[in-house]
C-alpha cells in the first residue's frame, strides 16, 4: 500500500520532506507530559512518605505494609521500629514498611 503512495508522490512532484524542528518540538512536548504526569507526582509521593518516616515517634499507632497495626515502643537510629501488637507480641519492622500513622485511639476502637 505504501508503494502506491510513494509512487503517487513521485508522480506529482510534491516534496515529502517535513520541517526538521517538528520532531524536536514533539519530543519536548512528550517529555513535558511525561514529567508532569509521571515523574513529578511520584516525587511528591516520595517526599510525603519520607516526611511520614521522619515523624514516627514513640506511642504512635501505625499500620504496616503487611497489614499489622500496632503501637510504636521504640525507634532506633538505624531505621528500625519496635512495634507492640498487643501486650505479649512485639515485632521489629523497617521504618520504610510503615504506610500510615493512625489517629490516637484507633487500636482501642478495633
Amino acid at each position: 500500500m505504501n508503494i502506491f503512495i510513494f509512487d503517487a508522490i513521485a508522480d506529482t512532484g510534491i516534496s515529502s520532506q517535513s520541517n526538521p524542528y517538528s520532531i524536536i518540538i514533539m519530543l519536548v512536548i512528550f517529555a513535558a507530559i511525561f514529567y508532569f504526569l509521571i515523574f513529578r507526582p511520584q516525587q511528591k509521593r516520595n517526599r510525603v512518605h519520607k516526611e511520614l518516616m521522619n515523624a514516627i515517634s514513640k506511642d504512635d499507632e501505625i499500620a504496616t505494609v503487611g497489614g499489622l497495626i500496632g503501637r510504636v515502643t521504640k525507634v532506633t537510629e538505624t531505621g528500625y521500629v519496635f512495634v507492640s501488637l498487643n501486650e505479649i507480641n512485639e515485632v521489629i519492622v523497617k521504618r520504610d514498611c510503615i504506610t500510615a500513622i493512625l489517629p490516637k485511639g484507633t487500636i482501642q476502637a478495633l
